[in-house]
Order: structure tokens, then C-alpha cells, then sequence
């Protein structure tokens, strides 16, 4: 048995996002759909099928040159930190320009492999450098501010915080009492050690 005080859990608030993100991933699956449906009526099906393939094969080689982009500055780095070491410094990581980052690039390219006409058209959107830097500095920003709103501490206590908030039922909250009387600390007794 366990007697403890019950924790009384009030509902959480849905964030917005959590509410409206089904909502817009279902209306934007339409959209798509609809396009690629008004483009076959007009231009015909081989048109659209040339379209979508165009726009996975685009996809792929940004991808492709992101990576490889990325992977350089990756060993260029690490180039840079041992001749630092070995000339007797303390190696530093090299600041990267503004806007060179990868993410975006893999991210239009990755939106470039999605079928659908608004998905290439956003993702060839964010090849461009002045758009890529914009949409760069939004989701820096926003990292920013939810990272600034977080609780201080790592992953462990996100975790920790997630399974007090969220019981699944594997934790019964409860307190031990033994037959014998004795406190519930650790046991120690000596217990031999296993042999094979």
C-alpha cells in the first residue's frame, strides 16, 4: 500500500502551435494537392510528373553540395585547432561568417524533394542568399528566446521535469515500510561476491 498526498495535476494550455500545426500541415497538404491537380489540368500529367522529378532531383544535389560544404568547414576546423595545438596555443574554434551556415541550404533543399509546387517554390525561395540570411536570422532568434524562456539545467532535467508533468503510470509515488521496523535506507549488509 502506499500513502502518500495525492498530486493534484491541473490541465496543461495547449501552445497555439500544438493546437493550430495539424491544422495548417492538413490545409497545406490540400493546397498542394489542388495545385498539382489544377497544373495537370492545364498542362497535362507528364508536366506535373516532370515537375516533381525536377524538383527531387534539385533537392538532392543541394543536399548533396550542403553536406559537402559542410563536412570542408568541419575538417578545415579541426585543421585549424591541431596546427593551434601543436604550435603550443590553445586551439579556438574560428568564428563562421554570417549566413554561410548549411542548415537553410539543406533545408530548401529538403523542402525541394518534397512533392508539391508551394514546397519547391519555398525551397527555391531559400536558395536565395537574402532570403536564406532573413530566415536564418528568424530562427536564430527564436532559438534564442525559447532557449532564454527554458529552465536552466540539461537534458536530464528536461527529462525529469517531462516525467513529473507527464506520468505514464511506470512510477508509483508511494513510501516504503518494511515488516522488521527498520528504516528504508540502502542496505548494508555484506553480501559475498558472485562467482562464475
Amino acid at each position: 500500500m502506499s500513502s502518500g498526498t495525492p498530486t493534484a495535476t491541473a490541465p496543461r494550455q495547449r501552445s497555439r502551435a500544438r493546437t493550430f500545426l495539424p491544422l495548417a500541415v492538413a490545409g497545406w497538404l490540400i493546397l498542394e494537392i489542388w495545385l498539382l491537380s489544377l497544373v495537370a489540368g492545364a498542362a497535362g500529367g507528364f508536366t506535373v510528373a516532370a515537375l516533381l522529378a525536377g524538383g527531387l532531383v534539385l533537392g538532392v544535389v543541394v543536399i548533396k553540395r550542403a553536406g559537402r560544404r559542410a563536412f570542408k568547414n568541419l575538417t578545415r576546423t579541426f585543421q585549424q585547432a591541431q596546427e593551434q595545438a601543436m604550435a603550443g596555443g590553445t586551439p579556438t574554434a574560428p568564428q563562421p561568417a554570417r549566413g554561410s551556415g548549411n542548415g537553410m541550404t539543406m533545408l530548401a533543399g529538403l523542402l525541394l524533394i518534397l512533392p508539391g509546387l508551394l514546397s519547391d517554390v519555398a525551397g527555391l525561395l531559400l536558395l536565395l542568399p537574402p532570403v536564406r540570411a532573413l530566415a536564418g536570422r528568424l530562427a536564430g532568434r527564436s532559438l534564442e528566446r525559447k532557449m532564454a524562456a527554458g529552465t536552466p539545467g540539461g537534458f536530464g532535467d528536461a527529462y525529469t521535469q517531462a516525467r513529473i508533468h507527464f506520468p505514464d503510470g511506470k512510477v508509483v509515488q508511494g513510501e516504503v515500510i518494511r515488516e522488521d521496523g527498520s528504516p528504508a535506507g540502502p542496505d548494508t549488509t555484506y553480501r559475498p561476491p558472485l562467482t562464475p
